[in-house]
């Protein structure tokens, strides 16, 4: 093909390098590969390209964080009450310490620094990803060897790798010797891939399999190489994952928009209802009553704000944390805790979340024989069951098999890991598909270390990826020598011209050949790993080693199929998924035949499924793919990219979407969803830092409890929400009545402050550790656009406002004409004000109580399911009590004393709100009945 110089003028260089020749790539870049660049040519492209490091995107300051906590309309229009209250106390006759604007200016504070501490968890995954990106790295420049920082590359340098190596750059590989890269960082897949120079692939083969090319970020496990830098800093596969993350834009979970929407609520009626009070009192009675109007207004506005809400709301999501933390899920954000409750997707990594990250043979193929493994991760225990056998086949078992025999110590000898016990698990070190050998050969009874002991190893030539095998020389126990094979089943059987059926040796006909090939093919489309084994022997060890001519004539045994087997307990983790209205996907960078029988083993598919990969997402399009993604639950071979488009589609589609992750390719598709969710024990920082939620044990089932939570968490807040807001409703329209009945306000701000924090919020805060309802998962998620007042809530919280009202103002008519009527020096006249606050603050205790349940009758209930709400009602009553008949207290908050008749009043007419509260379940359990029958 003709090629034009690469113009090193302009921008870095863009070329699809796995596409060319490593000569081509050379010649594009103006390189040598033994003498590199010059010094000048460094210094040159250093100034054009700029330093190989990752350019950060400035956000916003600590400071402006803060400051915009204030925003909020609820916190502005406190604020404003505050200021007018101060120059109200300022401006009397007898000017006042402001003791109400302290306390509302107080309040507000501590909203906006609890704000302010949830959200200055500022984005950490771009740091993650620049300690990953300039590690110390080897170069050639002009003919001479340099330790250099990684920050100093430029295209066009000459990287030398070798095994243990972070490679600090992407690169087109010039030389290799049995290279194998470890890329889960950017593939998410664990298994190291093994290098070619010599290949040229097609355009649009996708990152995990471009195995003439390395990446930054990545780690070279086995082998050395020489590589072309042909990407630096923002322009690698690690800069593109930069960019997406900065470019991903994060919106208010639905927790954060529905307070946004009940603050605006709240605040348009308040000042709406204050504005028509103050009209009617200007008519009524003129200008000259506008300053009592005005103190009206402000104990209005303060008791339509929740103000203890916001501590509540936090405080509920803190508990919700430690719960998930007992059920290993830790939440780096606290409304992520809610969110999880409206999850419809959850879209999961396959490997190590949904399987064990442990290779597990599945079945054995030889001449004559079908084998089906059983067992679970690595411990040597598990059963062979022969497939099809005939009758007078019955007494055969693994033990009695010869060439499976042959097979198992092929296993033990083509073998460099260990299989240890460690702490009461069995563990692997070294290459997790040798290690799947190694268990199986335990399994079949085969103590590999005896073996290894009896026919010690003489020689030995390692797997490449040209060869496409591994072969080993042992001592054999009669004399001679034995030589097994393992690998590639195509390849090692072209080696082969024998065959072993039973104990007896067989030249390999053609027929043989094709059914061992189908044997492959059956294992593969089922989505296994299937390697080949073989072996010969010599009278003597070859002389010089083992050579490619020693590979031939082998004898061939069989196949070995071997998966990542799936975690038992996922399996009913996506029974319950589906049982709740959960639909689960499987996004991987596997292969599609592995991904598609995972996904149906587990049920996330069934058999028929469309599975998209990356390839043919590359050349589909975003409104196509939204098309799709309501049909398709296996994605395979993806890259970064492709995550985050799929995620961002789901959203499109109205879904709200959990994403897992461990990668540094999936950091910005875990931003981008709504809950992003990291591995706790094999996820990077990078994913970490861009996560809501990090998985400790890496389980797909924990996502599922951690959900159950999110749902609990989110019932409990619309239960205390009820609870408070229609107290709220309660003292407005008391408040509100009271001057048209010619009665001073009965509230003064710094009450209304404490029943709003204290009297409200104590109960609440009990309210929001209520356990789950046995049915929270066989429901179908809230819709994430749900409205704050939805499913009745609205309804419920104006008609208990209105009924505590209707009681209060009751009392307050009674305790008016009462306590003017009979007072001395001790029991003032005013002290009707107190009762109204008192049967205020007590009624709400009777309401929290009563709504732990909205069908079942408070006598039904088991007290010790929740006795904090016991327990906190019985606190709010001795903190009311304290603040009438403690002499400081009652100064400070301008109660008055009343007498023990007058407080038993005060009780009685509080209970009617628990008695109506009562009755409505009378009155739903009836409709309910009568629905039924």
């Amino acid at each position: 093909m003709a090629l034009e110089i690469q113009d090193l003028t302009t921008d870095p260089p863009s070329t699809q390098w796995h596409t060319l020749t490593a000569n081509e790539a050379l010649e594009l870049l103006q390189s040598d590969p033994q003498q590199g660049i010059t010094r000048q040519e460094v210094a040159s492209r250093f100034e054009r390209y700029g330093a190989n490091e990752l350019i950060e995107k400035v956000g916003r300051s600590p400071l402006k964080i803060f400051i915009d906590q204030f925003t909020n309309i609820m916190l502005v229009m406190l604020m404003a009450v505050a200021v007018v209250s101060a120059f109200l106390s300022l401006n009397k006759p007898v000017p006042q310490f402001p003791k109400d604007a302290v306390a509302i200016f107080s309040i507000v504070l501590l909203n906006g620094i609890l704000g302010y501490m949830q959200e200055t968890n500022a984005e950490k995954a771009l740091a993650a990803l620049k300690r990953m990106s300039s590690p110390k790295v080897r170069v050639i420049r002009h003919g001479e060897i340099f330790e250099i920082n990684g920050k100093e590359l430029v295209p066009g340098d000459i990287m030398l790798l070798d095994a243990g190596v972070q490679i600090a750059a992407d690169g087109r590989i010039l030389e290799e010797q049995n290279l194998q890269v470890r890329e889960s960082a950017l593939t998410g897949e664990a298994e190291a891939v093994s290098k070619e120079a010599k290949l040229v692939l097609d355009a649009d083969v996708s990152l995990g399999d471009r195995l003439n090319c390395v990446y930054q970020g990545t780690e070279v496990v086995q082998g050395r190489a020489k590589v072309l830098v042909t990407k630096t800093g923002m322009q690698t596969e690690l800069g593109k994952i930069a960019t997406l993350l900065q470019d991903v834009e994060t919106e208010d979970t639905p927790l954060q928009q529905r307070m946004s929407q009940l603050g605006n609520v709240l605040v348009s009626g308040s000042l709406a209802l204050v504005a028509l009070v103050v009209l009617i009192g200007v008519l009524n009675k003129g200008f000259s009553a506008f300053g009592d109007l005005l103190e009206t207004s402000l104990s209005m506005a303060v008791a339509v704000v929740p103000e203890g809400l916001p501590a509540v709301v936090t405080v509920t999501l803190a508990l919700g944390t430690q719960r998930m933390v007992r059920r290993n899920a830790l939440i780096r954000r606290l409304p992520a805790v809610e969110t999880l409750g409206s999850v419809t997707t959850i879209c999961s990594d396959k490997t190590g979340t949904l399987t064990q990250n442990k290779m597990v043979v599945q079945g054995i193929r030889t001449g004559q024989h079908s084998l089906q493994v059983s067992g679970d991760g690595y411990a040597p225990t598990g059963e062979f069951t022969i497939l099809g056998s005939p009758p007078e086949d019955s007494h055969l078992t693994v033990n009695n098999i010869p060439e499976v025999q042959q097979l198992l110590m092929a296993c033990v000898f083509c073998n460099d890991s260990i299989l240890q016990q460690k702490d009461g698990e069995w563990i692997i070190i070294g290459d997790p598909t040798e290690g799947a050998l190694l268990v199986l050969a335990s399994k079949g009874g085969c103590d590999f270390s005896e073996w290894q002991h009896r026919m010690p190893r003489v020689f030995e030539v390692p797997f490449s990826s040209e060869r496409k095998r591994m072969s080993v020389l042992v001592q054999g126990e009669q004399g001679g020598n034995v030589l097994f094979c393992k690998g590639s089943p195509e390849l090692t059987l072209e080696c082969c011209t024998h065959i072993q059926i039973g104990d007896q040796i067989h030249a390999i006909a053609d027929f043989q050949r094709q059914h061992v090939l189908a044997q492959n093919n059956e294992l593969a489309s089922r989505g296994l790993r299937v390697l080949g084994f073989a072996y010969r022997t010599f009278s003597e060890v070859p002389a010089g080693g083992i050579t490619e001519k020693d590979e031939s004539n082998l004898v061939w045994v069989g196949l070995v199929g071997m998966l990542d087997a799936p975690r038992p307990e996922v399996r009913e983790a996506v029974k319950r998924c589906r049982e709740a209205g959960i639909r689960p996907v499987m996004i991987t960078g596997d292969h599609q035949l592995t991904a598609k029988a995972i996904a149906e083993d587990l049920g996330i598919a069934y058999k028929g499924d469309q599975v998209i990969t990356g390839k043919e997402l590359e050349i589909m399009s975003q409104s196509d793919l939204e098309h799709h993604v309501n049909q398709v639950s296996v994605y395979a071979r993806v890259s970064p990219e492709h995550k985050l488009r799929i995620v961002q589609a789901l959203q499109r589609q109205h879904h709200f979407v959990a994403m897992t992750g461990d990668g540094v390719n999936d950091a910005p598709a875990l931003k981008q969803a709504d809950i992003g969710i990291a591995m706790g024990i094999t996820g990077t920082d990078v994913s970490k830092e861009a996560s809501d939620m990090i998985l400790l044990d890496d389980n797909f089932a924990t996502i599922v409890a951690a959900t159950e939570e999110g749902r609990v968490v989110y019932t409990n807040i619309r239960r205390f929400i009820k609870y408070i807001l229609g107290s709220n409703i309660g003292e407005v329209i008391t408040i509100a009545i009271a001057p048209m009945l010619n009665f001073s306000v009965p509230l003064i701000p710094l009450q209304i402050l404490w029943m709003n924090l204290v009297t409200d919020g104590l109960p609440a805060l009990a309210l929001a550790v209520e356990p789950a309802e046995p049915n929270v998962m066989k429901r179908p998620p809230v819709d994430p656009r749900e409205n704050i007042f939805a499913r009745g809530m609205g309804a419920y919280m104006v008609r208990i406002g209105i009924v505590l009202s209707i009681i209060t103002i009751s009392l307050m008519v009674w305790a008016h004409g009462y306590t003017t009527a009979n007072f001395n020096d001790v029991y003032l006249p005013n002290r009707w004000e107190t009762m109204v606050f008192t049967t205020l603050c007590i009624a709400q205790m009777g309401h929290a109580i009563a709504i732990r349940s909205n069908t079942q009758l408070t006598i039904e209930l088991n007290p010790m399911t929740n006795p904090f709400v016991w327990g906190s009602v019985i606190m709010t009553t001795v903190l009311q009590l304290v603040l009438i008949y403690v002499e400081p207290f009652r100064i400070f908050f301008g109660t008055y004393l009343i007498t023990p008749t007058e407080l038993a009043v005060c009780f009685g007419f509080s209970a009617l709100m628990f008695v109506w509260i009562e009755l409505e379940k009378l009155v739903i359990r009836w409709w309910l009945w009568q629905r039924q029958s």
